[in-house]
């Protein structure tokens, strides 16, 4: 997959997962999440994408500190119903990133729900916040928000390509000027991602 090299620039998410240790997929359990592969499980960049991993990526470090975070042991709770604006696919990425899983989705376990994801990840929770993610060995919360008009106009940017007043140049030219609208959220994290 040929991608804008921007991609590359984007700090992994590290993190271990006990059932990928126990199944023997990742060498103990150690998962290494890249923005490139988050981009490819959503089938596409934009700044939802975006703000979901910063989002992620904020949050383990918050909970976590210099440990490392335990994919399938976060709680993701978000604020909006899934079918509202893009919340399912901040969800999708959430999940992908966490472990955390919608209902009866996910993996149900082993031996009495042991490794199970299944309800961790809830839409629809009555918050002031975007996202709530929870440890659940601790009990220890992070609350964010997600803040992109502080740096770009996704809105603006997309008309310019879809609009009435959208030119064959200013269509043409979309694609790149959506992934630099996606690179200054990335590289803007501290000033669109809220703790609260």
């Amino acid at each position: 997959m040929t991608y804008p090299e921007f991609f590359n620039d984007v700090k992994p998410i590290v993190l271990q997962d006990e059932l990928a240790e126990f199944l023997g997929s990742a060498e103990k359990g150690i998962i290494e999440i890249t923005y490139p592969e988050v981009v490819k499980m959503a089938g596409h960049s934009c700044g939802v994408v975006a703000g979901a991993y910063l989002m992620a990526q904020k949050a383990l470090i918050t909970l976590y500190g210099t440990e490392m975070p335990q994919r399938g042991h976060i709680k993701v709770e978000l604020q909006r119903q899934p079918q509202t604006d893009n919340a399912g696919v901040t969800g999708s990425v959430l999940a992908n990133i966490t472990g955390a899983a919608y209902q009866q989705l996910g993996f149900s376990g082993i031996q009495q729900g042991r490794f199970s994801r299944r309800n961790l990840l809830i839409f629809g929770v009555d918050m002031d916040a975007d996202v709530r993610f929870t440890r659940l060995d601790t009990g220890k919360s992070v609350r964010i928000n997600y803040r992109p008009g502080k740096v770009v106009i996704p809105k603006n940017i997309l008309m310019s390509a879809i609009g009435p007043e959208a030119t064959e140049e200013s269509k043409a030219s979309f694609p790149k000027r959506w992934q630099e609208m996606v690179r200054t959220i990335l590289g803007h994290a501290d000033e669109v991602i809220e703790i609260v």
